[in-house]
């Protein structure tokens, strides 16, 4: 079967999710760093304010804080970390996908050019996807996003001993008092 966003759905540009837990707060959407100063520019262009925080980082010493920076994270529009800043709900354009459109499609970050998939062996769809969840599979027109996937984990390898994930502090208003923000070392490295 061949994937194709459900009509009007923009679930995954919209739903942000607390990983790896409530304390690390909402994530954002995965930017290498080689990516970060295009998205940056990107929406300096379009004239949309984001903001990138860190997402890991590794050193070599678990009393220094990260040296190098594997990934960052474009965070939603809203308070609570939600809504892409690119997503675009209101021009009445569908995405290629049949979705909402977003206003970087063909520069879009390669987490964004991967989804749905979240694993490439096995092949696994995000189950939080409304197609994935209607549909259950897709074993058509989805190799450029195992290709993205594998792009990124290739980029994620490291030899450094110590791994730390950026809690953001970004959630619902009911969980403030548990999220944390900063650096925060990782008990294995991802998970």
């Amino acid at each position: 079967m061949e994937f194709r966003c459900i009509d009007d759905c923009a679930q995954c540009c919209i739903e942000r999710e607390y990983y790896p837990s409530k304390k690390f707060g909402k994530i954002g959407v995965l930017i290498l760093p080689e990516e970060k100063e295009r998205i940056e520019k990107l929406a300096k262009i379009k004239g949309i304010e984001i903001k990138i925080l860190p997402r890991i980082g590794i050193s070599e010493d678990v009393n220094i804080p990260p040296t190098k920076i594997l990934a960052y994270q474009l965070m939603g529009s809203e308070k609570n970390g939600n809504t892409c800043p690119f997503l675009d709900a209101e021009s009445g354009e569908k995405s290629p996908h049949g979705g909402f459109p977003c206003k970087i499609y063909k520069e879009r970050p390669l987490a964004c050019m991967a989804y749905p998939v979240i694993e490439s062996e096995p092949i696994t769809l995000d189950t939080k996807c409304k197609y994935c969840k209607e549909y259950g599979n897709a074993d058509q027109n989805i190799q450029s996003e195992i290709e993205s996937l594998l792009k990124i984990k290739e980029k994620m390898i490291t030899v450094a001993p110590v791994v730390w994930r950026f809690a953001t502090g970004i959630g619902e208003e009911e969980d403030q008092d548990i999220l944390e923000s900063g650096w925060i070392l990782e008990d294995n490295k991802f998970q």
